[in-house]
């Protein structure tokens, strides 16, 4: 009887290929390029998917940080999953009380420099809006997202990679967003998908700096 394996060995690159074909043909990439009403790359915005054919993703957690910098939180807005834990490190070399009231999240974390001795964990999707007791011009915002399908968007693009193909239901955020609530598109997807989308976007909204005492800021 002829053994069965050197014929087996024979056929295991195009078994390879075919399982290739496969993987790629199950998988795709969003690509999506944002641009505002004047047509300046936007900054600072998400790109999510929220459901695949209709059925929703269960998200990981993840470990994640906002800092602050020369008076601003860095990023200026932060994408995380359901879950997930975010430090909130000062940089800077004067206190600042971070603290938020939003439904999503409510916190406080008094005057520090340097790390606070534990993360907040964020369970709750939606928008956290955070701010500064001490600095009023300080405004950032931390969005917890029920899907594990997500890009910050830099530089006028983003892209997420390793999705199955089917119908994706598209989301876009901005804090400034014309409309207030996240733009919705339906994307019939087969195969990497690259889209164009303009944000009508409110101006940004300047706040004056707080007061300096004695030549610094607390």
């Amino acid at each position: 009887m002829v053994p069965a394996l050197p014929r087996l060995l024979r056929l295991l690159p195009a078994l390879s290929l075919l399982w290739l074909y496969a993987t790629a043909a199950s998988s795709a990439t969003l690509t999506m390029s944002l641009t505002d009403q004047e047509g300046n790359a936007v900054e600072d915005a998400v790109l999510y998917i929220t459901t695949i054919d209709g059925k929703q993703a269960a998200p990981a957690p993840m470990q994640a940080s906002v800092d602050q910098v020369d008076e601003r939180f860095v990023p200026h807005v932060r994408a995380i999953t359901s879950g997930s834990s975010v430090s909130f490190p000062n940089s800077d070399h004067i206190r600042h009380h971070v603290y938020s009231f939003s439904e999503a999240r409510t916190f406080e974390l008094p005057l520090y420099i340097g790390i606070p001795a534990e993360p907040l964990v964020f369970d709750k999707a939606g928008l956290v809006t955070l701010g500064c007791n001490i600095h009023d011009h300080m405004l950032g915002y931390v969005l917890v997202l029920d899907t594990p399908y997500f890009a910050e968007v830099a530089a006028g693009s983003a892209t997420i990679s390793d999705l199955p193909t089917g119908k994706w239901a598209v989301e876009v955020w901005h804090p400034r967003l014309a409309q207030e609530t996240a733009i919705h598109l339906t994307v019939d997807a087969t195969a990497d998908t690259t889209l164009q989308q303009q944000l009508e976007l409110r101006p940004e909204r300047m706040v004056r700096r707080a007061p300096r005492r004695g030549g610094s800021r607390y």
